[in-house]
């Protein structure tokens, strides 16, 4: 069974130019897609509470709910960047847009504060 998530041999090869490490070292070499994984409910010992899944989106920024949009136009906006970030996560503008409506965007995902939309 081949799996979606592979690295195909021509790019694993491949060296970056910013700091001359080959690509494959960066990657396992294979992914999983949801058709791979099954997750059964059962009885666990661990509580939710107990549970920190908090993450670095990047050297300043934390996420507490490891969820990242994709940065495509058809996926997100700031309808759903706001919604991603009231539950932790981090939604990422698309730039198939001028500059000024990925700002007016941005801003909107800013004045957003905890449920409350301020420019709807």
């Amino acid at each position: 069974m081949e799996r979606s998530g592979t690295i195909p041999k021509a790019a694993a090869g491949s060296r970056t130019a910013a700091n001359g490490h080959h690509s494959q070292d960066k990657f396992v070499g294979e992914g999983l897609t949801y058709d791979d994984v099954l997750l059964v409910p059962a009885y666990s010992e661990v509580l939710p509470r107990d549970v920190d899944i908090r993450t670095r989106f990047s050297r300043n920024i934390q996420l507490n709910t490891p969820v990242v949009s994709a940065a495509m136009d058809t996926v997100t906006g700031a309808d759903l960047a706001i919604a991603i970030a009231q539950q932790g996560g981090i939604g990422v503008i698309h730039k198939n847009q001028p500059v000024e409506n990925q700002a007016a965007e941005v801003r909107r995902v800013k004045r957003s504060e905890s449920g409350m939309i301020l420019d709807p």
